[in-house]
């Protein structure tokens, strides 16, 4: 009886031991799986507010990308998108230069051109600059891609280089004997243009190339012609010829 009270005894302290460790066992379970769910909680609520932190940023970003985008918008206004070559036109021998086209449909150009006249029976040989101002009211659209402007106009402002010219009548010279000055000369034109557009696989540097020609006179030209009556039409017009080179 003793032997039989004692192995019930024996047998009810283990399976007490036994609930007792599968109890911890739970705890420690209940433990680690809160665990898990506050590290969790934690980690979503650090990807929120990084969320809300990249957020920020992004607006902060945008703002300062739009700002630096129309600064440099500006800046690349003043980017040259032609070159041009001219010969002759109250301008020089040969001028060359850069130009801007804009507008609509880019019916505005300006240029400004550096030219050079030769020595001939001068002291020296002279140099000009040219600041032109260019409308194409239209362009005709020809086959495989050639285009015509049947009229350009506009007028433009030059200037010699050199002691020699003056914009202010000198004192040695009675009033009104020089009645215009001989530094500066504004021009009036007309002409017309023809254009070659370039292919698109067949671009490397220039997009279309524009063969121009201009009839222009000064202020002393027109002068003459009103003062005498009448005057040959090359001493009051003179001929101009030019290539202009598009880039953008």
């Amino acid at each position: 009886m003793k032997s039989s009270a004692f192995r019930i005894v024996a047998v009810a302290i283990a399976l007490a031991m036994h609930i007792s460790t599968m109890a911890d066992n739970g705890n420690d379970n209940d433990t680690i799986v809160n665990n898990v769910i506050n590290v969790n909680n934690d980690s979503n609520d650090n990807n929120t507010k990084n969320i809300h932190n990249d957020s920020d940023t992004t607006l902060e970003m945008s703002r300062y990308d739009k700002r630096v985008h129309h600064y440099r918008r500006y800046w690349a206004n003043l980017i040259p998108t032609q070159h041009v070559v001219q010969f002759a036109g109250n301008m020089g021998f040969m001028s060359l230069g850069v130009g801007w086209d804009y507008g609509r449909r880019g019916q505005w150009e300006t240029h400004l051109l550096f030219g050079f006249i030769p020595k001939y029976d001068s002291r020296r040989v002279k140099f000009t600059m040219t600041v032109k101002e260019n409308y194409i009211p239209w362009s005709i659209s020809l086959n495989e891609g050639w285009s015509f402007e049947p009229l350009e106009c506009g007028l433009y402002f030059n200037t010699v280089f050199g002691d020699e010219f003056w914009a202010k009548q000198p004192a040695k010279y009675s009033s009104g004997y020089y009645p215009f000055s001989t530094k500066f000369r504004p021009n009036i034109f007309l002409g017309q243009r023809w254009t070659m557009t370039i292919p698109h696989n067949r671009r490397s540097y220039i997009k279309s190339i524009t063969a121009f020609y201009e009839l222009s006179t000064c202020d002393i030209y027109f002068m003459k012609f009103y003062r005498n009556g009448r005057s040959e039409f090359w001493d009051v017009f003179g001929l101009s010829l030019g290539l202009k080179m598009q880039l953008l």
